[in-house]
């Protein structure tokens, strides 16, 4: 028996429930927002042609392993394209936002190694468990527990040395 196709609803339910999770794990592994959008629009238009869905037995699991092999492999083009030169180019840059304490955590994120990243995006903003991260990374549990951990030591720095002030946590 062949599988059926995800009912769009079923799809667009899934999006407005993890879209900003996904969003924000896409970004933390393409370094752009704009990559990270088109990238998670790819795997979404996938599950909707896609009849793979209802076999996932653990379907958040499956939408965050979905967007890193595809911002895996947008990675791996885009390494091949050539960047033009930014001169004259700064007005067509979207306006940021000017939350400073966002900003310090997104260099201090982007700072991270990257498996240690990954880990604490999918834990953080994920949701997943120590459990689903090490079966999407396909690490053991305590690893993925262990980057998570380096992971807060380093922000925390990183956090305290921007600011100038930080209590002593003993």
């Amino acid at each position: 028996m062949r599988p059926t196709r995800p009912d769009t609803t079923e799809v667009e339910q899934l999006y407005r429930r993890h879209g900003p999770a996904l969003l924000l794990f896409a970004t933390a592994i393409t370094g752009e927002r704009s990559r990270a959008q088109d990238v998670l629009h790819q795997v979404f238009l996938k599950l909707l042609e896609d009849r793979h869905l209802r076999r996932a037995a653990d379907v958040k699991a499956y939408l965050f392993a979905c967007v890193r092999n595809a911002a895996l492999n947008d990675a791996r083009v885009s390494r091949r394209n050539v960047a033009l030169a930014d001169e004259g180019l700064a007005w067509f840059e979207p306006p940021t936002r000017d939350f400073a304490e966002e900003e310090t955590l997104r260099r201090a994120l982007a700072e991270l190694p990257d498996d240690q990243r990954e880990v604490t995006v999918l834990h953080i903003w994920g949701e997943l468990t120590f459990a689903q991260v090490a079966d999407l990374l396909t690490i053991s549990a305590n690893t993925a527990a262990s980057r998570y951990r380096y992971a807060l030591v380093r922000l925390r720095e990183s956090m305290c040395a921007k600011e100038g002030s930080c209590a002593d946590p003993r």
